[in-house]
């Protein structure tokens, strides 16, 4: 890995480089956390866990042929070099910002509230039809996931694609340290993450802390039909670059009256649902336009291949390729894949959940033809206010003509209370457990029934996916 040599890692990390002089001035070959994917030559970095503390793993990772590692105490009679450490966390992000500087390469950094995931792989698959990409695997956007991602980096990538996921102030603070990105998108301001944050206000300071660490020349773009961003005209002296549906720019209400704010270079018209095969729209960029079929139902799809557009055409794509690249996108499991299977047909979106989306999923279920059936549980992270922003979930619900709702959880409960309110003619199923709601379910359900299933991930809704496709 370029610059990281034994030497450099001790003086980056403000460490102490204990073993052979001849070895200081090896390079490795990568950075890990897991000593199960330690390879010849990789640095292996010893995190400290709830249950597990990754020194332990020191001896065997050597065995492997790890050239060095991290140690936050001294090591007796180590197998190879290692970097004596304060904090093995604390080095090893000061060791992703300095990989990150010595790298030639265009970053892309991606928070919002909602749908950091989706947009990051539109972005993602957009941006491959031009040039080498990285992006983020998974969920590595917290502050140990984010290095490991930058780690991955080599020579051959021309841009990464890093999403960047936080809970608390000072977060995103740290994340954007490490990033650098070049050019920073925020999808919206949304209700989660409020036990920490408390207001939406809250969650736009902490979203916008990216700010501080974009590039000299960086661009931010952003959701102009979001109400807490579409007035942010000037990020670190530059226009900010806008997106969203319909060309009319957003407007405010004000005490002074109504606020016209910045106008959207990219947007869309002409929507379309397809069932959940997708959406269609025309995508306008400056002069030009195109007419696209976003693979992935739902009109908050349509905002993340308008981020997506937007980004491309800071990175110099055609209209051609951003078309290929959005209808190219393909979803990954947790995030509205649709799995059909034993007759039926699962919306799998049981990664994460807040109320914004849900009421989304919610929407792409009832256009489902058939028996339309959700399964929903427990968000978490709401707060003060998480009976209510559940109980709002069902009465949006409740207008969606949808013929069943099984439930689990005791905040999930408000929801079907909601429901039963506002919609008395929609079955509703209380479960006590994830076990009797899957068995409940498994009695209820037909061929031809589409089952939308999300909760957040702590809910552990992944198993009631795998029974229903099992």
């Amino acid at each position: 890995m370029k610059n990281l040599t034994l030497k450099n890692i001790a003086a980056v990390c403000g460490g102490a480089y204990i073993g052979a002089k001849e070895d200081s001035g090896r390079e490795i070959t990568g950075a890990v956390i897991d000593s199960r994917l330690v390879k010849p030559g990789n640095l292996f970095i010893p995190i400290k866990g709830a249950k597990v503390d990754g020194h332990d793993f020191i001896p065997a990772v050597f065995e492997k042929g790890a050239l060095a590692v991290l140690s936050e105490h001294e090591l007796d009679n180590p197998a190879g070099a290692y970097i004596l450490v304060a904090s093995a966390e604390d080095a090893m992000k000061k060791l992703a910002a300095y990989y990150r500087r010595s790298l030639d390469i265009k970053v892309v950094g991606i928070t919002g509230s909602v749908g950091k995931t989706s947009t990051k792989e539109m972005i993602a698959s957009v941006l491959e039809q031009k040039y080498s990409v990285l992006k983020t695997e998974g969920n590595l956007n917290n502050e140990i996931g984010l290095p490991l991602t930058i780690f991955k980096i080599r020579e051959e990538h021309e841009v990464a694609v890093l999403e960047m996921g936080i809970s608390e102030f000072g977060e995103m603070h740290r994340l954007a340290q490490m990033a650098q990105p070049d050019v920073c998108v925020i999808t919206n301001i949304g209700l989660c993450h409020l036990e920490n944050l408390i207001t939406r206000d809250g969650i736009l300071k902490a979203k916008t802390e990216s700010f501080e660490h974009l590039a000299p020349e960086g661009i931010a773009v952003l959701n102009g039909d979001d109400d807490k961003l579409c007035d942010r005209r000037m990020v670190n002296g530059r226009p900010a670059v806008f997106y969203g549906i319909g060309r009319e720019a957003k407007s405010l209400e004000t005490e002074n009256g109504r606020k016209q704010l910045a106008a959207k270079e990219v947007y869309a018209t002409d929507i379309a649902a397809d069932g959940l095969t997708g959406t269609k729209a025309v995508i306008h960029i400056g002069d030009e336009s195109f007419a696209v079929h976003i693979p992935i139902a739902g009109e908050h799809n349509v905002y993340n291949a308008l981020a997506a557009a937007a980004v491309a055409r800071q990175l110099g794509l055609s209209a051609e390729e951003m078309k290929r690249g959005i209808e190219a996108v393909q979803t990954i499991g947790g995030r509205s894949n649709l799995i059909e299977k034993n007759g039926i047909t699962v919306i799998d979106d049981c990664y994460n959940a807040n109320p914004v989306s849900m009421q989304a999923s919610i929407d792409v279920l009832s256009g489902a033809s058939g028996r339309r059936i959700a399964v929903l549980g427990d968000m978490g992270e709401l707060g003060a206010d998480e009976r209510e922003l559940h109980a709002m979930v069902g009465r949006h619900f409740a207008g969606k003509e949808i013929d069943a709702l099984f439930v689990t959880g005791t905040l999930a409960a408000e929801i079907a209370k909601s429901v039963r309110e506002v919609s008395p003619a929609t079955e509703v199923w209380e479960a006590e457990s994830k076990e009797e709601l899957i068995s409940r379910l498994q009695q209820y359900q037909r061929r031809g029934d589409t089952i939308l299933v999300k909760a957040s991930h702590f809910m552990g809704f992944a198993e009631i996916v795998k029974a229903l496709t099992a």
